[in-house]
């Protein structure tokens, strides 16, 4: 038996099998629009660990799997025993006599890289305190619909140095463009990330202010400032409203510059209503696009 094709962090993956996932995906969203369905996952199962809440993901993929014809079983932290004891791995070899693949969004990297070690079946990453693959890859396709090819652009990323910072992060050095982080210094990505990068030859840039971070840039991306767990949400609100993308930041961008957001926002704090809802907002496409991006995921992982 091969080993299962695991998707659990961008800097894992070269840049042609992220590339066989984004066309995977366009080619399910255009197949879907036109009518063409295709039941390609029929007969087959993934199960879903959630271990923190979530909109986005939990629907776009429950809901891309069963397009495409296989079935899903959710278990959120009060329904799996690895929120009773249960280690990783024997949760990982019990799923695997189950299902085909398994999909877990969990505060504990340590976790995701337990399961993937013991399962065999595809372990996904919907989502960990230090990575978010899943949402760059929907990010990545809603900016070449728009804009064409990533590949020599400018991305800038204004607020939090998170894990979907550190994602994009990897993104930049697998496929090709410069990303500008404007940060505060007490929130910036950490060591081992931009250490990679450098190592990698990646054209990563590390910015004091948010204004110099969107000249020329061809995208603009934020997140919010306080997530659950996070310590002195006010304090954190102070040292980040220097880098809420308003239109006056944005309109140091180039003309056509998108603006996107992973959601959920809290408008007025890290972007403001005027750019949210603005022309140059592409964030319900960006969400939309989860969707189909979890497709191409899955198809590839299941292949």
């Amino acid at each position: 038996m091969s080993d299962p094709q695991h998707f659990l962090d961008l800097d894992k993956l070269e840049a042609g099998a992220l590339r066989d996932i984004l066309a995977r995906g366009n080619e399910l969203k255009s197949a879907w629009t036109t009518g063409d369905r295709p039941k390609s996952f029929d007969g087959k199962t993934l199960v879903m660990i959630f271990e923190k809440p979530s909109t986005r993901t939990r629907v776009s993929f429950q809901v891309g799997m069963q397009q495409l014809g296989g079935m899903v079983v959710v278990m959120g932290e009060q329904e799996s025993q690895l929120g009773r004891g249960e280690t990783p791995a024997d949760t990982a070899r019990v799923l695997s006599r189950y299902a085909d693949a398994i999909m877990i969004r969990t505060d504990d990297p340590a976790k995701l890289d337990d399961l993937a070690a013991y399962a065999t079946v595809p372990v996904i990453n919907g989502l960990t305190d230090a990575s978010h693959p899943c949402q760059i890859m929907a990010d990545i396709m809603t900016y070449e619909e728009h804009r064409g090819s990533i590949e020599g652009r400018v991305v800038t990323w204004s607020g939090d140095g998170n894990n979907v910072a550190k994602s994009w992060i990897h993104a930049a050095v697998r496929l090709g463009f410069t990303l500008r982080l404007a940060c505060p210094g007490s929130l910036q990505p950490s060591e081992d990330v931009l250490n990679w990068a450098a190592d990698h030859g990646g054209d990563i840039h590390q910015v004091d202010h948010a204004e110099e971070a969107v000249d020329g840039a061809d995208l603009v991306v934020t997140d919010t400032w306080v997530s659950m767990g996070d310590e002195n949400p006010e304090m954190r609100r102070q040292i980040l409203m220097p880098f809420q993308v308003d239109a006056k930041l944005m309109a140091g961008a180039k003309d056509d510059a998108l603006f996107m957001h992973c959601l959920p926002a809290h408008r007025g704090e890290e972007v403001t209503d005027e750019v949210m809802d603005g022309p140059r907002s592409v964030v319900w496409d960006e969400a939309e696009n989860r969707l189909h991006a979890q497709k191409g995921i899955l198809s590839w992982c299941l292949e």
